[in-house]
């Protein structure tokens, strides 16, 4: 699949351990239906999978994907990504660079990178990465080590520092939300607890459909 940022509008990230102890792959087919436009493997935590148990899951989330033609990106391993040829792999700033993934990834692997500041993204930009991820917009309980919520207004600064190089926004983001981080200059939402642990997978993907 060729980037564009219309990958980013509904940006859905799961691993087995956000699902509320339903199987992953009944969330992700759900959230598929729902109309999310990016799914993001992200099998980190207390719990999470490895080795060839994180393998097969990438595998099936990944065919599901494909039956559905939405981006399937792995979050931080870039072996994992390499292994299965993921559309892309996206990045902490403690993880591989930019640099050294794109040396080995086949051309065309996107490589995104979360920022958490003006400095960080200007960064990214200058580094190469295609799209970055922005935040935490405002206060999340998915990520044990989240950092303070830059808000509406960081977005801004980032999108003023970057250019059109495209935003993806994330933390503690639910649907009525989507509209005004839009205005602040995101591309779009990246979701987690919205989507994979609500009542109804599908309907929740659907709420934050532009």
């Amino acid at each position: 699949m060729v980037f564009n940022k219309a990958w980013l509008d509904v940006y859905f990230i799961l691993g087995s351990m956000n699902t509320a102890g339903r199987d992953p792959l009944y969330v992700v087919e759900q959230a598929l239906q729902g109309g999310i436009t990016c799914l993001q493997f992200r099998e980190k935590g207390t719990g999470a999978k490895i080795g060839l148990d994180k393998f097969h899951l990438a595998k099936e989330m990944q065919r599901l994907c494909a039956q559905y033609q939405v981006p399937f990106i792995v979050n931080d391993d870039v072996g994992l990504a390499l292994a299965i040829d993921s559309d892309g792999v996206h990045v902490g700033q403690e993880d591989q660079s930019i640099q050294e993934i794109k040396a080995i990834a086949p051309k065309g692997m996107v490589v995104g990178v979360s920022a958490m500041s003006v400095e960080q993204a200007i960064q990214a930009k200058q580094e190469g990465a295609d799209y970055i991820g922005v935040g935490p917009i405002y206060r999340t309980t998915t990520k044990a080590d989240a950092k303070e919520p830059i808000g509406l207004k960081g977005i801004s600064q980032i999108r003023a520092a970057v250019g059109t190089l495209p935003i993806v926004a994330i933390g503690g983001i639910q649907a009525e939300h989507k509209n005004e981080i839009k205005e602040a200059g995101a591309d779009g939402v990246s979701i987690i607890s919205a989507i994979s642990t609500a009542r109804n997978p599908q309907e929740a993907a659907r709420s934050f459909l532009s």
